[in-house]
């Protein structure tokens, strides 16, 4: 049996919270190292995570969900880009939408 390096229990942590925080996430290939596609509608957002590899290829974003579109303001409030972690760290700052 293999220990879990630190940053893969952090990571697991961190998608533990987010689980807890309403977020629902599926698997979009098969497979349990398979990308993860997570995504929180509530209110007036929707917060979007795809997570593909550890150390790259991870984004989230948070958008206004509207159906009118106001010149000069776009819906996207917050986006990240980067590792897991990283990713996973911002996310876990959004405070969940009322």
């Amino acid at each position: 049996m293999s220990k879990d390096s630190p940053d893969l229990v952090q990571g697991k942590r961190l998608l533990d919270g987010l689980k807890k925080a309403g977020f629902h996430f599926h698997r979009t290939e098969p497979g349990e190292d398979g990308p993860l596609l997570r995504q929180r509608l509530s209110g007036q957002w929707v917060d979007l995570v795809y997570i593909e590899g550890f150390s790259h290829n991870c984004y989230a974003c948070r958008q206004r969900r509207s159906e009118l579109i106001i010149p000069g303001q776009g819906l996207v409030e917050r986006q990240v880009s980067g590792g897991a972690l990283a990713v996973l760290g911002e996310l876990s700052t959004w405070e969940a939408p009322s």
